[in-house]
C-alpha cells in the first residue's frame, strides 16, 4: 500500500509540473501573438519579415513542446481527464510489474534446496527452506509441507487451495488498468462529440461554412480521440506483458508443485 501511495504521488507531482508548463506556455503564446499582432498594424511593411521570424520558431519546436501545444489545442476540459488515465494507469501498471518481478523464484534451485533439506534435516528443515524464501512458489510449498503429516490427499488440497489465493494476489490491480484502457478512448470519443457539436453551433453562427471555421473545429475536436487511442494503446501494451508474466508465475507454481509432490513421495514424507 505504502509503495501504490508514493507512485502515486510521484505521478501527482509530474500532473502538477506538467499542468505549470503548459499553463506557461500558454500564456507565452498568447503574449507572442499579442506582439505580433500590434507590430503589424504599426508598420505594415515589416509583416514579411515577421513571418520569416515566426517560422523559424515553429521550425526548431521540440516535439515535447509540439505535444503541449496539441494538448492545450484540444481543450483542458477533455484532456486533462485523458492525461489522469494516463497516469494512474501506468503507476498501477509500474507497481503491478515490481511486484511481479519480485515474486519471480528460481523454482529448479528452491526444489534442489527442499530435497537437499529432506534428505539431510527431514520435513522440518524444508519448511525453513521455504519460509525463509519469498515469492508465490515458496508460500505454496509452505502449505503443502506443513500438510504432509496428513497425508498425500491434504497435501494436493492445501495447494490447490493455497494456488488460488496467490493467483488472485497476482492478478490484484489488472482490473483497474484494464478500466483505464476502456476510460482513455472513451472519454476521447465523447470529447469528439462535444467539440463536433460546438464547431456545428459556430457554422450556425456564422451563417456560412466556411473551410477555416469547419477545420479549426474539427481539428480540435479529432485531437481528444487521438489523445484517448494513444493512452488506451499505452496502457494496452502493459496490460498484455502483465497477463503474460502472471500466466508464466502459474504456469511455474504448477509445475513445481507437481515435482514437490514427487519429492515427498520420494523421500516417503507422505504415500
Amino acid at each position: 500500500m505504502k509503495k501504490q501511495i508514493a507512485i502515486l504521488a510521484l505521478f501527482g507531482v509530474l500532473i502538477f509540473g506538467s499542468f505549470t508548463l503548459a499553463v506557461a506556455q500558454e500564456g507565452d503564446t498568447t503574449q507572442t501573438q499579442s506582439e505580433q499582432t500590434e507590430a503589424v498594424s504599426s508598420d505594415q511593411e515589416e509583416a514579411p519579415m515577421m513571418d520569416v521570424a515566426a517560422e523559424v520558431p515553429a521550425e526548431e519546436a521540440s516535439f515535447h513542446q509540439r505535444i503541449k501545444e496539441k494538448f492545450i489545442e484540444g481543450g483542458a476540459s477533455f484532456m486533462w481527464p485523458i492525461l489522469i488515465c494516463l497516469i494512474f494507469g501506468l503507476a498501477v501498471s509500474i507497481e503491478r510489474i515490481i511486484t511481479l518481478n519480485l515474486a519471480t523464484t528460481n523454482t529448479k534451485k528452491l526444489l534442489a534446496q527442499i530435497e537437499d533439506a529432506l534428505s539431510k534435516g527431514g520435513i522440518e528443515a524444508a519448511k525453513d527452506v521455504t519460509k525463509n524464501t519469498k515469492g508465490p512458489v515458496a508460500s505454496i510449498f509452505t502449505q503443502g509441507l506443513m500438510r504432509s503429516s496428513e497425508g498425500m490427499e491434504m497435501v494436493e488440497k492445501s495447494i490447490v487451495s493455497y494456488g488460488g489465493v496467490e493467483m488472485g494476489r497476482l492478478e490484484k490491480g489488472l482490473i483497474w488498468i484494464s478500466l483505464f484502457i476502456s476510460l482513455g478512448p472513451m472519454l476521447g470519443f465523447f470529447g469528439t462529440v462535444i467539440g463536433m457539436v460546438g464547431a456545428f453551433d459556430a457554422i450556425e453562427a456564422a451563417g456560412d461554412i466556411s473551410p477555416q471555421v469547419v477545420a479549426g473545429g474539427m481539428k480540435t475536436a479529432l485531437l481528444t480521440t487521438v489523445g484517448g487511442l494513444i493512452v488506451g494503446m499505452v496502457l494496452q501494451v502493459f496490460y498484455n506483458y502483465l497477463v503474460s508474466k502472471i500466466d508464466n508465475l502459474v504456469n511455474d507454481m504448477e509445475d513445481a508443485s507437481i515435482t514437490l509432490v514427487d519429492l515427498l513421495v520420494k523421500h516417503k514424507i507422505v504415500k
